[in-house]
């Protein structure tokens, strides 16, 4: 009689890379492929086994970062998935599509910027009518410019962070419960920042902690008509948002050593999380908060 395979653990704090990395700046918004060590998303690692069989998810910021390992990992979990981005953000946009693809399942490419309503009202009818319907939302693009200073913070600065973390979110959330069943799903990308702000990301902060609160206060209202509502908050991901402003670049050789793991998390570390608030398997979580912040711990 054959054995069962067994996995090899792994020791976690050296599993990914570990700083110090390059110095390295992008322009906004970014693409992961230009990034170095480039972020690992799962698209070698991640194993489906039919858990998200059938549904159909629209994924924001899915070109890169946690937005494509959740949109790889739906895929070969058995959904059809839909990513939006930005047109700059194409090259990024069209390997996801062709990982999806190539998962056997049907990929739908939506360019447009989410802080404008009228886009975000088109993005949700475009994804339905290309996938035939929306089981799962994952409201996951940000915004993220650190400065030092409050009075380094412009309004326009101000404004762009909030239209792009909690106005799209509240968009696109609105455009999309009208097509949600009962079973359906909405996953936010909150953050550690939503309980232990950063003095360099105060206005992005203010914004992760309204998405916290929106999720719990969402969930309690659309468990009425049978949505769970959840979030997860990752601490320091390596990502094409740190790239970009997100964090001081002096700082970013140096990014996630000061986690107890000893270096950032990666994309394909969060995937798990999302297929399971987005399968049946939690029907009975709503209203929580999902943390990965390398040992820190958060409430």
């Amino acid at each position: 009689m054959d054995q069962p395979v067994r996995s090899t653990p792994s020791d976690p704090r050296t599993e990914y890379p570990q700083p110090p990395f390059p110095k390295q700046q992008q322009p906004w918004p970014g693409l992961c492929s230009k990034m170095e060590p480039r972020p690992d998303h799962g698209e070698k690692s991640y194993k489906g086994s039919g858990r998200l069989k059938g549904l159909k998810a629209l994924i924001t910021g899915g070109d890169s970062g946690i937005g494509r390992a959740a949109a790889i990992a739906f895929a070969r979990e058995g959904a059809d998935v839909a990513i939006n981005y930005l047109p700059a953000e194409e090259p990024d946009a069209r390997e996801v599509a062709t990982l999806v693809r190539e998962a056997g399942r049907k990929a739908a490419t939506i360019p447009g910027d989410i802080k404008d309503e009228a886009f975000c009202k088109r993005l949700v009818e475009q994804a339905v009518k290309e996938l035939g319907g929306l089981d799962i939302l994952v409201n996951n693009a940000a915004r993220q410019i650190a400065r030092k200073s409050v009075l380094e913070i412009t309004t326009e600065q101000f404004d762009e962070t909030f239209k792009t973390n909690i106005y799209a979110n509240f968009w696109i959330t609105k455009a999309a419960v009208p097509h949600m069943k009962p079973g359906a799903s909405i996953i936010n990308t909150a953050s550690i920042n939503s309980f232990e702000p950063s003095e360099d990301l105060i206005d992005y902060a203010a914004t992760k902690g309204a998405i916290l609160i929106w999720t719990k206060g969402l969930a309690k209202q659309l468990v009425k008509k049978g949505i769970r509502v959840n979030a997860v908050a990752p601490g320091p991901f390596w990502t094409a948002l740190q790239v970009t402003g997100g964090q001081p670049p002096d700082d970013l050789p140096n990014f996630g050593k000061h986690t107890p793991m000893g270096r950032p998390g990666q994309p394909a570390e969060l995937a798990g999380i999302y297929v399971l608030l987005a399968s049946p398997e939690s029907s009975y979580t709503s209203g929580e908060v999902f943390a990965a912040v390398g040992g820190r711990g958060v409430p």
